[in-house]
């Protein structure tokens, strides 16, 4: 342990000086530790909100023109994108997910920065319409320092979409990376130093979520949180968010239905059912975790479903061949088991998978499992972040979209179908921030995302997320009502 090597917080340019209590992070595919992180104390975590605090009221960043701001995440992004090879072997030795899927994935992410940098230097103000002579200016300005909380299973990513709308606003920025997997999203602070950001404008600090997350969210000198996690997370979190006045955008999961109708070549319908279900083991939040397959097709479809499913190769996430990685690590594999008991006690039937395994006998995976449920069965209905999906059988158009309706998330879904007028009508009838319709998982970073229900509140991607960590102020110009006095007529006054 005394040989691994430790990765600091970054805090005003530079990497601090490692904290006594540190946090060990495992490869999850060898179970092999890697390397450790900080695990930051609530005073150090005071100490680096204040001075962020100072760094914004500075103005080096917020009151910088658009234009510098454009430049510097502009280059950002040509320099993620020059190094996103070494990015790519980093995500997969900590999240345990194939390469072949962080070369897709990372090889897009400075998009977001481009996006972003663009937004920054072309986003208007706009006047309003106004009753008589008088013209209602509207201006927006950064929203001051804000935390950002960011998960493991896309952690580049997500902390890449979070951090480019927040510095494009102008704000200062604090990132909390889950303690899991940290690591790519500490090499961001060099990386954006480099492309010129000042020093303090982003600070990247570690630990458990249970502890330095907790104590970053309860200091009342926040002006945003940005949270993508559970909802016992956000349930944590948003008491003492409400006492502080602080907002909060929370990304909290789903159970996205992937719903496929009569007419669906059934071979394009299962590629897209295990391109929905397994891309990264199951484990993001719209997974395509429940298909709804139509009385019609159900019995071919689940034939062909179960032959591939059992096919996909599962192994070593280094391996080009490999399209099953590891998940996150043991709970996660307990997690995955939970779920399939519970399944079979529902009168579910496993009709493939269903089991923990191994590489080499190591390893945290889980064999892609498709279990046969009722609608109303606790798979159905509740996330498993795992590759364990849940296929129910529907007798019409109707009962897929009221399937589709009765969980408590409304992240994401997608309707499979050759029928245009029936893919905009079940479309517009599924509660989901995000539906697809004959795609899934794909994303852009003018494309606002988010969810309804238990899903979250607020918005990433678009100008949606831009102005989220913006506030705007209405700045009213009377160049022709004279002053109203108290003996004038009553008729001709204006009330506010």
């Amino acid at each position: 342990m005394a040989d691994l090597p430790h990765v600091s917080n970054w805090v005003h340019g530079s990497h601090t000086s490692p904290t006594s209590k540190r946090v060990t992070i495992l490869n999850p595919a060898t179970e092999a530790p890697i390397a450790t992180i900080d695990s930051t104390p609530q005073e150090a975590v005071n100490e680096i909100v204040l001075s962020s605090l100072d760094a914004f009221h500075s103005g080096k960043w917020s009151k910088a023109d658009s234009s510098e701001r454009f430049s510097v995440l502009s280059k950002a992004a040509i320099l993620l994108r020059s190094r996103i090879p070494e990015f790519v072997e980093l995500e997969t030795l900590q999240t345990g997910r194939p390469i072949r899927e962080m070369r897709a994935q990372l090889a897009r992410i400075p998009e977001w920065l481009e996006y972003f940098a663009s937004l920054a230097r072309v986003h208007e103000g706009r006047v309003t319409p106004f009753k008589g002579p008088v013209v209602n200016t509207l201006t927006r300005s950064p929203v001051g320092v804000v935390a950002q909380i960011t998960p493991w299973n896309h952690p580049l990513l997500i902390a890449t979409k979070k951090i480019a709308a927040a510095l494009a606003a102008g704000n200062v920025v604090i990132v909390k990376p889950s303690e899991l997997a940290p690591l790519s999203v500490l090499r961001l602070g060099a990386l954006f130093k480099e492309a010129g950001l000042p020093d303090g404008t982003l600070q990247i600090i570690c630990g458990y979520g249970r502890e330095t997350g907790k104590y970053l969210c309860e200091n009342a000198h926040l002006a945003k949180i940005d949270l993508t996690g559970g909802l016992a997370t956000y349930k944590a979190i948003a008491p003492n968010a409400s006492t502080n006045m602080i907002p909060i955008t929370a990304e909290l999961g789903g159970k996205a239905p992937v719903c496929f109708f009569p007419g669906v070549e059934i071979e394009d319908a299962v590629k897209a059912a295990l391109f929905a279900g397994f891309i990264a083991s199951g484990q993001t939040c719209v997974t395509g975790s429940r298909l709804l397959v139509h009385d019609d097709i159900y019995d071919a479809f689940v034939e062909l479903l179960v032959k591939r499913v059992t096919a996909l190769r599962v192994g070593d996430p280094t391996d080009d061949r490999t399209q099953i990685g590891a998940v996150i690590n043991k709970a996660a594999v307990e997690r995955c088991s939970s779920f399939v008991e519970r399944a079979v006690q529902d009168g579910g039937t496993i009709l493939c998978g269903g089991k923990p395994t191994s590489v080499d006998g190591k390893g945290f995976f889980f064999l892609p499992t498709v279990i046969a449920v009722a609608e109303s069965s606790h798979l159905a209905c509740n996330e498993v972040f795992g590759p364990v999906i849940a296929v129910i059988r529907c007798s019409n158009e109707q009962e897929i979209i009221r399937v589709a309706n009765m969980t408590s998330f409304a992240l994401g879904a997608s309707v499979w179908t050759n029928d245009f007028t029936q893919a905009h009508r079940v479309a517009e009838q599924i509660e989901a921030g995000i539906v697809w319709i004959n795609g899934h998982h794909l994303n852009d970073p003018s494309s606002p995302w988010g969810g309804f229900k238990e899903s979250g509140v607020g918005k990433e991607n678009g100008i949606e997320a831009y102005e989220s960590y913006t506030k705007v102020k209405s700045t009213v110009i009377n160049y022709g009502v004279k002053p109203v006095w108290f003996d004038d007529e009553v008729g001709n006054a204006r009330y506010g």
